[in-house]
């Protein structure tokens, strides 16, 4: 169903480690099929959680007329990408997830959603946070990804033993 790494040396096998990048980023380029049919790539924030892509918004606009077309999107993570001028290379590590895109209206699920968000973005800061923002939950765009299927791919030099990133920047 979905393709194979074509430089499959490069393919990041154990999925917890797509897991921990999806963790760990802060943003990435959310992929829809656009007007006319053309591809149209938005870098948005997320939150990732039980194999899903947590995602809040306008509620309305582009990529949400896109995904009421179209529920099959893209979301792209570049964890890493140090440029080696020498090497003529780049060390690199991204993710791309597949999935299905669901908006989201139910006000308790939009709380919860949100709630998500806030502990991965402000976690000092959850202690009151439904209260300032409850009058604002009807009015917030939010989306859910289902992911279908991951892919993460790295430089070779990530899986050599005794590389270590921190000694290249």
């Amino acid at each position: 169903m979905f393709r194979e790494v074509v430089r499959d040396k490069r393919q990041i096998l154990d999925r917890s480690v797509c897991d921990e990048i999806l963790e760990k980023a802060s943003s990435g380029v959310l992929s829809v099929l656009g007007d006319n049919d053309y591809p149209y790539g938005v870098p948005m924030s997320f939150a990732y959680k039980d194999n899903r892509l947590y995602f809040h918004c306008m509620p309305y606009g582009h990529k949400l007329d896109a995904m009421k077309k179209h529920d099959k999107v893209s979301f792209t993570i570049i964890e890493t990408d140090n440029i080696v001028p020498e090497e003529y290379a780049t060390y690199f590590r991204s993710v791309i997830v597949f999935g299905r895109a669901r908006m989201v209206t139910d006000s308790q699920e939009k709380i919860e959603l949100h709630d998500i968000l806030i502990r991965k973005y402000s976690p000092d800061f959850v202690e009151g946070t439904y209260e300032k923002f409850k009058d604002r939950i009807e009015m917030m765009g939010a989306f859910v990804v289902e992911i279908d299927h991951v892919s993460g791919k790295e430089a070779i030099e990530f899986a050599a033993p005794g590389w270590n990133i921190n000694d290249q920047l």
